[in-house]
């Protein structure tokens, strides 16, 4: 009885890689990587394993992909970062590795949104406060001209920037 030869299409194997990263399973992500794997490997919404990782919470996954070259500035087709996901989420370790490792804490989605903005607008104060102090500008402008500030306000968060004469 001979072995059926079973081929998979790039697609089909970039979303098995994506698969390990949602589920966290380190142990098939470097077979992955170790067989020549690009770490940057994105589906067809533009998720890299990184971005996926972070998002589910698995900060050894993410840990492992950035070790072996994932670009912490890789985005999704709308734009978003890793760090984009995670501050929405509130996942404050894992955005303190992906600005260890070279996240962009200003880097705005293509409706301009930064993940200071998505901190607040989901109301993770104590993630915008983390990317307030790894240098996040409070003042910069989405596509609808708003800046974090100005949602601040809106979600009754204006202590963030007590110390700030504008809020």
């Amino acid at each position: 009885m001979s072995t059926p030869n079973i081929n998979f299409t790039p697609e089909q194997i970039t979303a098995l890689f994506i698969d390990a990263a949602r589920e966290g399973d380190t142990d098939l992500l470097t077979q992955f990587l170790d067989a020549g794997m690009t770490p940057d490997a994105a589906d067809s919404r533009g998720y890299t394993a990184l971005i996926v990782a972070t998002y589910n919470g698995h900060i050894e996954a993410a840990r492992l992909l950035l070790d072996r070259g994932a670009n912490p500035e890789a985005t999704d087709l709308k734009g978003a970062t890793a760090l984009s996901g995670v501050a929405f989420k509130g996942l404050q370790d894992i955005a303190a590795l992906l600005i260890e490792k070279g996240a962009n804490v200003d880097h705005a989605n293509h409706a301009g949104r930064t993940p200071l903005m998505f901190a607040i607008m989901f109301g993770r104060e104590d993630m915008a406060r983390q990317l307030l102090a790894s240098g996040a500008n409070p003042d910069l402008e989405d596509a609808d001209g708003t800046t974090s500030r100005d949602l601040a306000q809106r979600q009754l968060l204006t202590g963030l920037f007590a110390e700030s004469k504008e809020a």
